[in-house]
């Protein structure tokens, strides 16, 4: 999702630049709002200001915050679970309940990210939900992790 966009948006210039010419790769990264830096023997980075990081962290923290608070409320909930599928098409493989909780641990990882810097939760989230998504979808997988486990 974010990896997609900062992909579309983002320029980029290799680790050699930056190290060559960091000056100038600074100053095109706060030109830019944020430059892509290449490594070919590690992952890529983001360079950016640090002005740009903590709008991006302030942006995350007021989502998460609103979204929390319209859970909150009738009303708002049912928002969030009718608006779901629109964001997660697998999740119509979900049980009520399965999506009710998913909902919840998405939210609680959201605000987890947006409170604590544990941004690893959400692709968490995401990711296991969606793997029981797929098994709901399959009925032989579905079938498989019913049956009882065997004892030693």
């Amino acid at each position: 999702m974010a990896i997609a966009h900062l992909e579309a948006e983002s320029e980029s210039v290799s680790f050699t630049d930056l190290s060559r010419n960091p000056k100038g790769v600074a100053a095109r990264a706060a030109a830019l709002g944020r430059l892509r830096v290449t490594h070919r023997d590690a992952p890529d980075m983001v360079l950016t200001t640090a002005a740009r990081a903590e709008r991006d962290e302030e942006n995350l923290t007021t989502a998460s915050r609103l979204f929390l608070a319209l859970m909150k409320q009738d009303d708002g909930a049912k928002a969030l679970l009718l608006a779901l599928p629109e964001v997660f098409p697998w999740v119509r493989h979900l049980d009520a309940e399965e999506v009710r909780a998913f909902t919840v641990e998405l939210l609680e990882a959201l605000s987890d990210a947006a409170e604590l810097g544990a941004g690893e939760s959400v692709h968490r989230a995401i990711i296991s939900w969606r793997a029981t998504a797929r098994i709901n979808a399959d009925p032989e997988q579905l079938r498989e992790s019913l049956r009882p486990l065997e004892t030693e």
